[in-house]
C-alpha cells in the first residue's frame, strides 16, 4: 500500500511529486530546502539554519509517513559550496549523531532559489 505525504507547498502540485512516499515499511522524503509554509527562505546565507530547519521539515515528513528520526537509514545533502559542510555536517550530527545512517554530501551547482544553500534527502526502514 502506498502513502503519500503532502506538505501543501504549491511546487508538489505544480512538478507532480510528493513530500514522502511511504510504501510498506519503506518511508523516502524527497529533496527539502529551507522555505517554509509561506514560501519564504529560511536562514538566509546561513547553512546551518538551513540544515537545521530541512532536518525538522524532514521530521514532520517522517511523522506524518508513521516514521520517526531513529528510522532514517540515509541522507543526502546537496550543498552549493563545500565551504558550508562544517556547518551542514553540524546540523547534521545534532540530530543523526546516535543514529548513523548512511549519509552523502555533495556540492552541485546550484538549487532553484540562489538563497537556498543546502538540500537534503532522506529514507527511512520502519522496523517497529
Amino acid at each position: 500500500m502506498r502513502k503519500n505525504i503532502s506538505s501543501g507547498t504549491r511546487w508538489e502540485a505544480a512538478a507532480g511529486y510528493s513530500r514522502a512516499v511511504r510504501v510498506g515499511p519503506h518511508v523516502w522524503v524527497a529533496g527539502t530546502t529551507a522555505v517554509d509554509a509561506e514560501g519564504r527562505v529560511v536562514g538566509e546565507d546561513d547553512a546551518y539554519a538551513q540544515a537545521a530547519f530541512i532536518l525538522r521539515k524532514i521530521e514532520k515528513a517522517l511523522r506524518e509517513a508513521g516514521a520517526e528520526l531513529r528510522d532514517v537509514v540515509r541522507t543526502r545533502m546537496y550543498l552549493v559550496s563545500l565551504e558550508d559542510e562544517e556547518a551542514v555536517g553540524r546540523a547534521h550530527a545534532e540530530v543523526f549523531r546516535e543514529i548513523r545512517p548512511a549519509a552523502t554530501m555533495i556540492q552541485i551547482a546550484g538549487l532553484v532559489d540562489a538563497r537556498l544553500r543546502v538540500e537534503i534527502e532522506a529514507e527511512a526502514f520502519i522496523t517497529g
